[in-house]
């Protein structure tokens, strides 16, 4: 029993190592992974390489894979993207068990006090991650030495270890069960390696182990998957079968896969880490050239259904918020930026309705109006909700910045869908009681309030700050003119009579609503500026 606990205070140490370092990369990285993120959305090549680097940053390949399989079900990537992504992913991981591989027996404590240290004397963000991050690297080293004191007793255990030797069917399985318990393949390649470096197992042992690690992977992206979209699903489906695939094409060459692992170093601990990344590699170089094909397979097999349509919100998938909260952030922009997509077809309905007036159809209009504000109010809430949750979670004060200039962006834009409501209800002002010049300053100011809104989301997506300082310069800057100069004509209007004195009043109130959409476009576009502010620290 002693012994048990042992083992498992080593996988312990050892997975409290991994999750420290993860933390630290990603707040070393700050606001950079987040811009990362948002070239997913490119070719599979570039997702390779994406994939790599944030699988390095956040330490697991289950971890971007399931990041991976949460984008494609809220339509931020495509099936053919999200596998170049799962192959960079794959390959990532690799660095791991290549730091694994190194002597740990003299570098655990070193680090461990080092980063202790550094982390006491330092009073700067940066040299603190860093702390985080030798720490980090220190309890892994341990975790692995913890497991190497404990793995004599599997010595004991013959009968185990002549089982897993029998053949590479069996160590496969091995490798597949120990994985999906312990959740994490870096624990299982840390294990193997122990194990071996003790010369309880044989190299003919530890790689299908490393085989069946790579297949055990998958599972917590088949988990993930199976409540998400179908798309979501055909992205794990091609995580299962490109690492499955891969295994089989390993098994059938396995002695000439062996000698090639033999080659690449004398020590075992070293070949186990290499055979982990030549798989991984060689996989990803056969596959790449076969990923469209790869795709319609996946998407023969899991066909898309016509009502696979997303929700109100598409984007705030909770499980990022575990894996990345870098990822979690990008995902806030994501949906306030489909927000204000909705926002802006709530435009295109009010003007419908004042410009293309038709009483028969006005409750119609209004029932779509009524539609796509609640969804702008669903959002707004899930917003702040999501973001409250990551702020739980602990993000560096970078990332957290940019989190609250996206919640604030939301509100602005729930405030223009409000000042929207105030809008339509009047419409029949504009049909029956003003005069064809009122008309006409009307659309000619509201046209310029929904550039402004236009070009101040644009500038949000880009972080583009030549729209945003537009919009703030410019277009704000008429706003408020067509504001003073349209009410005061209209002033001149009643008091000549030429629209409705009762009626007509309400023509300033339409200003009036106008010119706070154009501050609440105002507000979005300055975010844009906060955020890139950042960006150049």
């Amino acid at each position: 029993m002693q012994t048990f606990f042992t083992i498992a205070g080593g996988v312990a140490l050892f997975l409290y190592g991994i999750k420290l370092m993860s933390s630290a990369l990603q707040s070393l990285a700050g606001d950079k992974l987040r811009q990362l993120l948002g070239e997913l959305t490119k070719t599979p090549l570039r997702g390779i390489l994406v994939g790599i680097i944030v699988t390095v940053l956040i330490q697991s390949s289950a971890g971007t894979t399931v990041m991976t399989v949460s984008f494609v079900n809220t339509g931020l990537l495509s099936l053919k993207q999200a596998l170049g992504l799962i192959m960079g992913a794959n390959i990532g991981t690799t660095v791991t068990a290549q730091l694994l591989a190194f002597n740990i027996d003299t570098l655990a404590l070193p680090l461990l006090a080092l980063g202790v240290f550094m982390g006491m004397l330092t009073s700067r963000k940066q040299l603190g991650y860093l702390a985080s991050g030798l720490i980090g690297i220190g309890l892994v080293f341990m975790g692995m030495q913890t497991m190497k004191s404990a793995s004599h007793v599997i010595a004991q255990h013959r009968d185990l270890l002549l089982f897993l030797s029998r053949s590479p069917l069996t160590g496969v399985l091995a490798g597949i069960i120990l994985t999906a318990l312990i959740q994490s393949s870096a624990a299982t390649i840390g294990l193997t390696i122990a194990v071996a470096s003790q010369g309880l197992i044989t190299l003919d042992a530890a790689i299908p182990i490393i085989l069946g690690d790579n297949i055990g992977t998958t599972l917590t992206a088949i988990v993930v998957s199976l409540n998400a979209s179908r798309p979501a699903k055909q992205a794990a489906m091609g995580h299962v079968l490109f690492n499955l695939i891969g295994t089989i094409i390993c098994l059938l060459c396995l002695p000439f896969y062996k000698e090639i692992v033999m080659m690449s170093s004398d020590e075992i601990g070293r070949q186990i880490a290499n055979s982990h990344m030549i798989f991984n590699v060689l996989n990803t170089i056969i596959f790449f050239p076969f990923i469209s094909l790869l795709a319609k397979f996946i998407s023969t097999i899991i066909p898309m259904r016509p009502e696979d349509k997303p929700e109100d919100v598409m984007y705030l998938d909770p499980t990022l918020i575990n894996i990345s909260t870098a990822s979690a952030v990008a995902a806030v922009k994501d949906e306030l930026l489909h927000m204000g997509d909705i926002t802006g077809r709530m435009f295109d309905v009010v003007r419908e309705a004042f410009f293309q007036y038709d009483g028969a159809k006005t409750e119609e209009r209004r029932k779509k109006f009524d539609l796509l504000e609640d969804s702008v109010n669903k959002i707004t809430r899930a917003i702040s909700e999501y973001a409250s949750e990551i702020w739980q979670r602990g993000v560096s004060d970078d990332v957290s910045t940019v989190l609250g200039c996206y919640v604030n962006a939301s509100l602005d834009l729930e405030r223009i869908g409000d000042r929207m409501e105030n809008l339509i209800e009047r419409n029949d002002v504009m049909n029956n009681y003003l005069s064809a010049e009122a008309v006409g300053e009307f659309k000619d100011m509201y046209d310029t309030t929904n550039q402004a809104l236009t070009l101040s989301l644009s500038s949000m997506k880009k972080e583009d700050a030549s729209e945003a300082w537009q919009v703030i310069r410019d277009i704000e800057k008429k706003i408020d003119s067509q504001e003073r100069t349209y009410r005061k004509k209209h002033i001149d209007r009643l008091n000549r009579g030429e629209c409705d004195p009762e009626k007509g009043v309400n023509f300033i109130t339409l200003l009036s609503n106008l010119e706070r959409i154009g501050d609440h476009s105002n507000n979005v576009a300055g975010y844009t500026l906060d955020i890139l502010a950042l960006n150049k620290k």
